[in-house]
C-alpha cells in the first residue's frame, strides 16, 4: 500500500527541505530551549543539557512551527510553543527511561545510565515546571488549557501501558488507545495550537488536530516496527527493547493471534515474563505471521488520514512539509 499524496510536484520533498523551509524559527527555538534550560543547580544544566542535545528529531516543535506558518501566523508565540513542547516531550523522555530501566537511547546512554535514577526523574520534573513557566509567559489561556490537558493525558498513557506491561490479553484497541495517549496527544497538541494561535476557526483547528493525532499514531506504530526489524545503529537503542521489558505492541501481538499453537505460546510466556532469551525464535514468528506488515499498513492508514486533513488547506511550501512528514513517519528506518 502506497501513500496518496496530495500534489504531484513538491517542492518540499525532503527532510532536508523542511530544515531548509524553517531554519531561521527552528535556530530561534533551540536558543531558547538553551536559555530556558539555565538553572544555578549544576546538576540540571548538565542533565538537561546531555539529553536535549543527544540528536533527537525535533518531530514535535517542527511541527508546532509548520503549523503556525500553514495556518498563516506572523508573531513569535510559535517559538516559544515550539520549545515548550520539547521540553514536555524531553521530560517525558527522561521519566521513560527511568520507569523502562533503558540503558541506551539515540545510540547513547540514557541520562538515568550516567546520573541514576533519582537525578533524572527529578530533573524530567523541573523540565516539566518549566514549560509550564514558559506557557504561563504566553498569557494564552487556550494554550495552557490545551498543554495542561495534554500533559495529564500523557500520564495517564504512561499508567496505561505500565498496566498492559506483560499482560498477553492486551487487545489491539487497548494498545491503539495507549499510544494515541502517551505519544500522538504531544503531536496533535503541536498541530493544534499552531492553528489556535493564528486564530483560525473552529473546523481548521480540529483539522490540525486531527492531523496530528492521527500522524503521532503512525509514527510510533513504525516505532514499535523498527524495533523488530532495524540494527542497533539505525535505531538507536538496543533491538528487542519492547519485548525485554513485556510490552505488548501490536507486531508481538499479532503473531501471537496468527502464529501456530507453539508460537502464541512462546509469545505469550515472552510477554508474560519479559527478557530476551528467546528472541530469534520470537522474531522468526513475528516474520513468518507477517506481523510487521500488518503493523506498517495500520500505521500507512493512519498517515492517510493525517493527509485527509490538510485537505482544505490552501497550498504553501508549509504544506508541502506537512506532506512530506507524513510520508516520512511510515517511511523511515530509524
Amino acid at each position: 500500500m502506497s501513500l496518496t499524496p496530495l500534489h504531484k510536484h513538491a517542492e518540499i520533498s525532503t527532510i532536508e527541505d523542511i530544515r531548509d523551509l524553517i531554519s531561521d524559527d527552528m535556530a530561534s527555538v533551540n536558543r531558547l530551549i538553551h536559555e530556558s534550560l539555565y538553572s544555578e543547580v549544576a546538576l540540571i544544566n548538565q542533565l538537561g543539557h546531555y539529553i536535549v542535545n543527544s540528536g533527537g528529531k525535533r518531530l514535535r516543535p517542527v511541527l508546532a512551527l509548520l503549523s503556525a506558518k500553514v495556518h498563516g501566523y506572523h508573531g513569535s508565540d510559535h517559538i516559544s510553543l515550539a520549545a515548550i513542547i520539547e521540553f514536555i516531550h524531553t521530560a517525558t523522555l527522561l521519566h521513560d527511561d527511568v520507569v523502562d530501566e533503558s540503558s541506551m537511547r539515540r545510540g547513547r546512554e540514557t541520562a538515568n545510565e550516567i546520573w541514576g535514577n533519582e537525578a533524572s526523574v527529578l530533573v524530567g520534573d523541573f523540565l516539566y515546571s518549566r514549560s509550564f513557566q514558559m506557557m504561563v509567559s504566553l498569557a494564552n489561556l487556550q494554550v495552557m488549557s490545551i498543554l495542561a490537558e495534554t500533559t495529564n493525558i500523557i500520564a495517564e498513557g504512561e499508567v496505561m501501558q505500565l498496566i498492559n506491561c506483560n499482560d498477553p490479553e492486551t487487545t489491539e484497541q487497548r494498545y491503539l488507545e495507549t499510544i494515541r495517549h502517551k505519544t500522538a496527544k504531544l503531536f496533535e497538541a503541536a498541530t493544534r495550537l499552531g492553528a489556535v494561535i493564528s486564530h483560525s476557526n473552529e473546523k481548521r483547528e480540529k483539522a490540525a488536530a486531527s492531523y496530528g493525532r492521527h500522524l503521532g499514531t503512525a509514527f510510533q506504530l513504525i516505532d514499535d516496527v523498527l524495533d523488530y526489524n532495524s540494527d542497533v545503529d539505525q535505531l538507536g537503542k538496543n533491538i528487542g527493547d519492547d519485548l525485554a521489558e513485556g510490552k505488548p505492541t501490536l507486531p508481538l501481538l499479532y503473531a501471537m493471534w496468527n502464529g501456530n499453537e507453539s508460537q502464541s505460546k512462546l509469545i505469550r510466556k515472552a510477554i508474560e515474563s519479559g527478557g530476551r532469551e528467546q528472541i530469534e525464535e520470537v522474531m522468526e514468528a513475528i516474520e513468518q505471521t507477517g506481523a510487521l506488515a500488518y503493523t506498517t499498513n495500520c500505521a500507512k492508514l493512519e498517515a492517510e488520514k493525517a493527509l485527509e486533513s490538510l485537505k482544505d488547506l490552501p497550498p504553501s511550501p508549509y504544506k508541502e512539509a506537512l506532506v512530506t512528514l507524513a510520508h516520512f513517519a511510515v517511511n523511515r528506518s530509524s
